[in-house]
């Protein structure tokens, strides 16, 4: 591990504390410098404001939580159960509740303006999945971004809309439903 990958861990950890303890319009590079113990101009060097380091916390937390998914069977199979225990530990992410509890208006321009690094490391994984579906015979043929592109918005409304849609029906009844729909509509 590179000092400077050590010290992007250290930084983007402290940021989490803070975003877990005030939320994120709340947390100021101040203070994670101090939590992290170093000075603000090495926090600066690194993040120029709060936003760059928000979006790479979110993505050092999400691109972890997605590399605990597991799944078995061809590719499709892989896909469908990788993205529902996705969804599943993303809403039960703290830092994900923290953001949607506290700052839930920062998620807007990833809904109506533009796609995140977050998002775009998801896109990447679906469309990979979705090749190998391709090569494997159990997705049915077809423009694999424009898959990759309908699986993660049909996947990211289950994650940040779990909780209206958690209303009167179980959060696992919504996921197997969820799981039955993207394999029907991926298989050939």
């Amino acid at each position: 591990m590179t000092s400077n990958r050590h010290s992007d861990d250290t930084l983007l950890d402290a940021a989490r504390d803070c975003v877990l303890e005030v939320g994120v319009r709340r947390t100021k590079l101040t203070d994670v410098a101090k939590r992290a113990n170093v000075s603000r101009m090495t926090l600066y060097r690194r993040f120029p404001d709060v936003d760059h380091l928000v979006r790479a916390l979110m993505t050092r937390e999400f691109a972890a939580l997605l590399g605990q998914t597991t799944g078995t069977g061809n590719a499709r199979e892989q896909l469908v159960s990788r993205g529902v225990d996705a969804i599943r530990l993303l809403s039960g992410s703290p830092l994900m509740q923290r953001v949607l509890d506290l700052d839930a208006e920062l998620m807007l321009p990833y809904l109506v303006e533009r796609l995140g690094s977050t998002q775009r490391l998801v896109e990447q994984f679906l469309l990979e999945q979705i090749r190998l579906g391709h090569d494997d015979g159990s997705i049915r043929r077809g423009d694999a971004a424009l898959q990759a592109r309908v699986v993660l918005l049909t996947t990211q409304s289950m994650v940040l809309s779990t909780r209206p849609a958690t209303s009167g029906l179980e959060f696992d009844a919504l996921l197997a439903e969820l799981a039955t729909q993207l394999d029907g509509a991926l298989r050939p």
